[in-house]
């Protein structure tokens, strides 16, 4: 199988930290990847955090797998990030860009599986000019995507959708429409089965008041758009339930009944999956040519450079893109 890009992610993070500790963990069933960064820059931070890592560079993809079992593999960047650990620098955001971009070129040409992002510092771009709400709509545009991808948040026991996104709650309620729950769950039932392996997938839609509306009484956004949405879905040979009652979705036997949960809202969708599995969720795009995942965490600055930032969640990352991949190159 092809190696797993990996991109540096904010420098100032956790990101270099994190994928030491994956390759460190490597014989445990890790696939082998390869991490586009500065060669110098992972290497004094194996050298100051004590941690066996050999860093070898590779000029090319295909050199990661015979490197893999004895030093990590390095696509070096060109350029040495100014950011500490802690403290970002905006001049840092070519360098950041730039390994994201070199990894959606690998994957596109197939000489990588997946793609599996470290987090990115979104202030510190906008302030370079970034001109993207987030790593997400960045890589539907280099991807050449012209439908707006969807994002999905995975951990071993269950699967969300937010509809919308990064939205103050009162601007998401304003943009909720049937449009975009359709478009969502058009995507996530069509993953399901390409990149996951569901045959005829079950949607969870949730509902967006207390009691999904109670017919009205608490809201009539489940009458105006959701119910209208779920119809259209169900026309279109999408087995939809909905809208049910978020309070009592998302307990284990409620679990069992559906593949994948629709949320009306980022916190609908966040907050039950982070409750069941903190350190181990795993963001996934879809609607992509390639498969990309991330782990469900951000830069975490307060314990950068320190070695206790966690890994579970990037090595979940890099088993599910490893998954995702061979289950899209069997169905193609």
């Amino acid at each position: 199988m092809l190696p797993l890009a990996v991109t540096m992610g904010e420098p100032a993070g956790i990101g270099g930290e994190i994928t030491l500790k994956a390759w460190l963990g490597r014989g445990d069933s890790i696939p082998a990847f390869y991490l586009i960064d500065d060669l110098d820059r992972i290497a004094g931070l194996a050298r100051r955090l004590g941690w066996p890592v050999p860093v070898r560079p590779i000029a090319a993809p295909e050199e990661a797998s015979a490197v893999f079992a004895s030093a990590l593999p390095v696509v070096p960047i060109g350029s040495t990030p100014r950011g500490s650990p802690g403290d970002p620098d905006p001049a840092d955001a070519p360098a950041v860009l730039g390994a994201i971009e070199t990894g959606v070129r690998h994957v596109l040409s197939r000489r990588a599986a997946a793609i599996v992002t470290n987090p990115i510092h979104k202030d510190s771009l906008y302030r370079a000019g970034f001109q993207y709400p987030g790593h997400t709509e960045y890589l539907a545009s280099l991807a050449g995507v012209a439908e707006a991808p969807v994002m999905m948040l995975v951990c071993p026991v269950l699967r969300v959708v937010p509809v919308t996104i990064h939205l103050a709650l009162r601007q998401a309620i304003l943009a909720l429409r049937p449009s975009a729950i359709v478009h969502a769950g058009r995507v996530t039932a069509a993953a399901l089965g390409r990149d996951f392996g569901v045959v005829a997938p079950t949607l969870a839609i949730a509902g967006l008041n207390p009691h999904a509306g109670e017919g009205g009484g608490l809201g009539c956004e489940e009458i105006e758009i959701i119910e209208p949405a779920i119809a259209e879905l169900r026309a279109a040979g999408v087995d939809a339930l909905g809208p049910l009652a978020a309070d009592t979705m998302f307990h284990a036997e409620a679990r069992r009944s559906y593949d994948a949960a629709l949320c009306m809202y980022h916190d609908q969708a966040l907050i039950p999956l982070k409750t069941i599995d903190f350190h181990g969720g795993v963001n996934v795009t879809l609607g992509l040519p390639f498969v990309r995942t991330s782990p469900d965490h951000g830069t975490a600055f307060a314990i950068a450079g320190r070695g206790v930032a966690r890994a579970e969640s990037l090595i979940a990352a890099l088993r599910l893109g490893a998954d995702m991949a061979a289950k899209r190159a069997v169905a193609h």
